[in-house]
């Protein structure tokens, strides 16, 4: 019985002892160094560093490609706002070429003035026509022709703009090509017009 005894009661003490125990050196070793004690494996510096670097080339790459989105957008959007003021400019060139401008008034009224300058001295009904009315009506013509011209050329180039230069992600916005080809248009048919004027081709010179 008192042997028994001796072993049930030494048995806790080595349960004891065994919980008690400090933990060994390589576990030690192993936690100082980052590691885990229960599996020994050590995150070490090299491995750090692995992951700092790769989130920063990630990050930067992200830097880039969000720099290069916004550089992108700001081109479109400087090159919308170029064709827009073009074909806006177009529209209102042809406008001038069509119904006439203050720079056309004011050639035509210089041309009439000449002419009554050259004919004050006398001159034929003829010639007092042809310096007088003549050359005041052609006048006209030829500046509304520049104008229409003009016109012409800024429609022309807002339309077949998109088709030279780096290709844009954006397509040109349905307005601009509708108020370019406006413009065009009004040049075109204000060209006409100045044409048939300057040649006296729509209400000619009076005959004496």
């Amino acid at each position: 019985m008192n042997t028994s005894t001796a072993k049930t009661s030494t048995a806790p003490a080595a349960e004891d002892d065994r919980e008690e125990q400090p933990p060994t050196s390589e576990a030690a070793a192993a936690v100082a160094q980052g590691g885990s004690p229960a599996t020994g494996e050590k995150n070490g510096p090299s491995d750090a560093l692995t992951k700092t670097d790769v989130s920063g080339e990630f990050d930067e790459h992200l830097d880039e490609e969000s720099f290069d989105d916004h550089d992108e957008d700001d081109d479109a959007a400087s090159r919308g706002i170029g064709a827009g003021a073009g074909a806006v400019v177009s529209t209102a060139l042809g406008v001038v070429g069509l119904v006439g401008g203050w720079t056309g008034k004011v050639a035509s009224e210089r041309e009439t003035l000449i002419g009554q300058i050259k004919t004050s001295s006398g001159g034929t009904a003829a010639q007092q026509i042809s310096e007088i009315y003549g050359d005041s009506w052609h006048t006209t013509a030829l500046v509304n022709g520049i104008f229409a011209i003009l016109a012409l050329l800024v429609g022309v180039f807002v339309l077949v703009r998109p088709a030279f230069g780096t290709p844009s992600a954006q397509p040109q916005p349905s307005w601009i090509r509708s108020v370019a080809l406006g413009g065009v248009v009004l040049g075109a048919i204000g060209l006409v017009l100045s044409i048939a004027m300057f040649f006296d081709l729509i209400v000619g010179l009076p005959s004496t």
